[in-house]
């Protein structure tokens, strides 16, 4: 299980790594909101609420990707634009996160960051999930890379999120925090950037 030092350790890594990569990353950043502001004729950068550590809500960022609209689940590439969907195959819009895991909302690694009515209601063992902050990468998000193509294919997109992604994702993620390691942090950076 990890351990109040090890997730002291985890936070000190991020802020570290944010503060050496930001400076070269800023500008990037800044043009990719100026491209999706353009390309979306909305403002560039989309906030939602998500639910963090300890079942705390936060605000996370990312670069817009879709048009304006209601968005149903497994639908959510046929509503980006041409330039968002690259965005999101490259996960491109997520690198506003580094501002989250700069104030201590995220990190590099962990359980992503769901919406209400997910990690939120989770009884039990299962809650250890929310021990950890929630991350930009991690075990469940590189099995379920492809979790949007998933759902497509899919009669009831909704229905087999909740019975059957979301589920595998509780035990890939409580076994993550119950086998935690800095090692296997650093495993799993590698394993995103490689995309494997």
């Amino acid at each position: 299980m990890i351990s109040k030092s090890q997730l002291k350790v985890k936070r000190i890594f991020d802020v570290v790594v944010v503060i050496l990569f930001l400076p070269l990353l800023i500008f990037p950043i800044i043009l990719l909101v100026l491209i999706a502001t353009i390309d979306t004729k909305q403002w560039g950068v989309y906030s939602q609420l998500r639910v963090g550590q300890y079942g705390k809500l936060f605000r996370i960022y990312k670069i817009r990707t879709l048009v304006d609209g209601d968005h149903q689940l497994g639908q959510l590439e046929s509503s980006a634009t041409s330039i968002g969907k690259f965005l999101r195959q490259t996960k491109l819009n997520e690198l506003p996160q580094l501002y989250n895991v700069l104030i201590g909302d995220m990190s590099f690694v962990g359980p992503r960051p769901d919406l209400q009515g997910f990690a939120d209601e989770l009884t039990g063992d299962d809650r250890i999930i929310l021990k950890v902050k929630p991350g930009i990468t991690g075990p469940a998000t590189l099995k379920y890379r492809d979790e949007e193509q998933r759902l497509k294919l899919q009669n009831d997109p909704e229905h087999y999120n909740r019975t059957i992604i979301w589920v595998d994702k509780v035990k890939i993620n409580k076994k993550y925090v119950q086998n935690y390691s800095f090692y296997l942090d650093l495993r799993l950076i590698l394993k995103s950037i490689l995309n494997k």
